[in-house]
């Protein structure tokens, strides 16, 4: 016999828990099922764990700096791993606790652990227990992928999950993957003091950006002594003692490379291929991603599907937007769409990546007449001052409307200012609005409007 809820979530992401109690403050009887750690992939191995660690990585990489700050440091800097590991135990568990905490505290709402099965449309069973409810909201988030590569079973490997548990430093790491997730790591391990070395198999880092954004991206991780193969094709792994080797066919640099441990971070697959979503009908993609409209809504009446799992987005923030998507469709008669949204993200390494809407190479693409402007960092006050001059900032217009089409800034501050641009794009405003503000004196932003001042030709 099924216990009978008016809404089933399942998951407990950055979708799950906040779409639990606007249900359940509207009067809705509420299930929400989590079987394993609350809070999901950004409160545990995503986005606070890793940018905890990024800060300690940070803070190693000053403090080698303090002399060019005159500023004098006694001894070496040395990094006690088992601290940093402490300190990012400690904040991502107080998220998680938190998350917990307040579903469990939350009223007509019933919090179950354990892994949730679909046993038809509207009923999931949990272990023993069989729920039932006219709306079932699917939030169960994305994993990393592990390739078939030659000679990984013969040796230990991570994927971003697993290495965030190590509390040492591993001599030599070897990412194979050249995109987000593999160069925050990256980045971060070399601050730490790791020797560090990315391979990857397309023809430049961080492929979904320009050319000139991947060519600065690699710029600044060599400047830091992170070794960098591209290209590389036919990637095999073997074990000689304590030692790894990753053999490649690479157009540039040595075809092996000797290594300590390996890090794997070559994409993310959702977590829908043990969720019976057969029995329920639910229509996926050949990835796995389960198949939604513009409303979040799946091929099943009263199921939906949020955050990484339906394949729109794979952020924090898009996941939320998600749950404000069926929030307002469902209970404040708005209806939001996935498609009024604009492509925004950051890249965490230092300087940090943020973009907004579309690259040049898309804008070319449309075949749109188009303006940019660009300006390096080199130029921008606020930089110089912090000594973080490092990357650039560009934007492109339409030549026509004068409406924004997309930004990127590369530089300090770069994830922050790209917002006085994303919110300009969202007015549907021309970029005659940003470029006539008066910004701060002495900051990123205030730059913006100077470098709308100067476009060309794209």
């Amino acid at each position: 016999m099924s216990t009978t809820y008016d809404a089933i979530i399942i998951g407990t992401g950055q979708a799950g828990p906040p779409l639990a109690r606007r249900l359940a403050g509207a009067g809705m009887k509420v299930a929400i099922i989590e079987r394993k750690l609350f809070g999901g992939t950004c409160v545990n191995t995503g986005c606070i764990p890793t940018k905890t660690m990024v800060a300690s990585a940070y803070a190693a990489h000053m403090a080698r700096r303090a002399a060019e700050f005159g500023v004098e440091t006694p001894g070496s800097v040395s990094v006690d791993m088992q601290r940093v590991k402490a300190r990012k135990d400690a904040i991502s568990g107080q998220s998680r606790v938190g998350v917990e905490s307040s579903l469990r505290k939350l009223e007509n709402c019933s919090v179950y652990q354990g892994h949730a099965r679909f046993e038809s449309p509207g009923e999931v069973s949990v272990g023993s227990e069989r729920l039932a409810a006219e709306r079932i909201f699917i939030n169960v988030g994305a994993r990393a992928v592990v390739p078939q590569m030659r000679g990984l079973d013969q040796i230990q490997y991570f994927t971003n999950s697993s290495l965030l548990d190590i509390d040492f430093l591993p001599r030599h790491l070897i990412i194979v993957g050249g995109s987000y997730v593999g160069l925050e790591f990256g980045q971060m391990f070399r601050r730490f003091g790791s020797e560090v070395s990315i391979i990857e198999m397309g023809s430049r880092l961080a492929h979904r950006e320009d050319e000139d954004v991947s060519a600065a991206i690699q710029e600044i991780l060599e400047r830091e002594g992170i070794h960098i193969r591209v290209n590389a094709k036919c990637i095999g792994f073997s074990r000689h003692g304590e030692e790894v080797i990753a053999t490649a066919d690479c157009v540039e640099g040595a075809s092996e490379i000797n290594g300590t441990h390996v890090l794997l971070a070559v994409g993310r697959r959702p977590n829908t291929d043990d969720l019976g979503l057969d029995k329920a009908g639910v229509a996926v993609s050949e990835h796995g991603y389960i198949e939604v409209d513009d409303q979040l809504r799946s091929s099943v009446p009263g199921i939906w599907a949020l955050g990484d799992c339906n394949g729109k987005g794979a952020f924090t923030h898009t996941s939320y937007n998600d749950f404000e998507i069926v929030a307002a469709n469902l209970l404040d008669h708005d209806p939001r769409r996935v498609s009024d949204r604009i492509l925004a993200y950051g890249l965490y390494i230092d300087p940090p990546l943020g973009r907004a809407g579309m690259t040049d190479a898309e804008v070319r693409k449309s075949g749109r007449r188009a303006l940019i402007g660009k300006r390096p960092m080199t130029r921008v006050g606020r930089a110089v001052e912090k000594g973080e001059t490092q990357g650039f900032m560009k934007i492109v217009v339409d030549a026509g409307t004068g409406e924004i089409l997309g930004a990127a800034i590369l530089g300090t501050g770069g994830d922050e200012a790209i917002h006085s641009i994303l919110d300009v794009m969202y007015a549907k405003a021309p970029y005659q609005v940003i470029q006539r503000a008066v910004h701060i004196h002495p900051t990123v932003s205030e730059l913006i409007p100077t470098m709308l001042g100067e476009l060309k030709e794209l």
